[in-house]
């Protein structure tokens, strides 16, 4: 589903990272750790092209990035990628049914039955039933999170990248987040990379890889 080969990342021409390679299966969940400023998210967003690398190779659902222009990585993004970012990026001004239906509709679905029943079964999914209509201002960080994991996964994308999806919680709530977010990838089979520097957070992986500035390792307990 995922391939990453020799992925090099500079910033101010200074490294970031080099040498990464990471190859994620369909259905495998995969953490990677590292500390704060190692650059956790900024390996994320070159494996989303919203960052482009400087070096390396990245293969998404059989596309090489390199090479795709905006539009096309535009578009892969939409149909293939969930992201879950850690500072939610819910849309306040839309209650939490439209900020879960958002993915649908922005891959032109315009069938608001369809919407509307496959937003219904993501709410339940994530234990949100009942809240469609409320705006996230009411909602609790734990609750806001569950949202973006809704949105993240109601188009069924191949690919979920989870950038410190529990960073902002505390410990319970984020234990309950991360029980749902494993759930709901090996439900739907979808291949997921979560970044953090938890520990707990990382041992729900299948793997866990540590990055380092030369590349990725195994992490001590794999």
């Amino acid at each position: 589903m995922l391939e990453v080969r020799g992925l090099v990342k500079r910033h101010g021409g200074l490294p970031v990272f080099h040498g990464v390679d990471l190859a994620v299966a369909s259905g495998e969940f995969v953490a990677v750790l590292g500390e704060s400023g190692v650059g956790k998210s900024t390996l994320l967003n070159c494996i989303a092209g919203l960052e482009p690398a400087d070096g390396g190779e990245i293969v998404l659902a059989g596309q090489r990035l390199r090479g795709l222009g905006d539009e096309a990585l535009a578009r892969l993004r939409r149909e293939q990628l969930g992201f879950v970012f850690q500072a939610f990026h819910v849309l306040p001004h839309l209650d939490v049914a439209q900020n879960i239906g958002l993915p649908l509709r922005l891959l032109g679905r315009r069938d608001e039955a369809g919407i509307a029943d496959r937003v219904g079964q993501m709410l339940d999914q994530v234990g949100l039933g009942g809240l469609g209509t409320r705006l996230p201002q009411t909602l609790s960080g734990g609750q806001l999170q569950r949202v973006a994991i809704a949105r993240a996964l109601v188009h069924r994308p191949r690919l979920i990248l989870a950038d410190e999806p529990t960073g902002n919680l505390d410990p319970a709530t984020a234990a309950t987040v991360m029980d749902l977010l494993v759930d709901q990838v090996h439900a739907q089979g979808a291949a997921c990379v979560l970044v953090t520097h938890s520990r707990a957070a990382a041992a729900r992986a299948d793997r866990v890889r540590v990055l380092h500035t030369d590349g990725l390792r195994a992490a001590a307990a794999d």
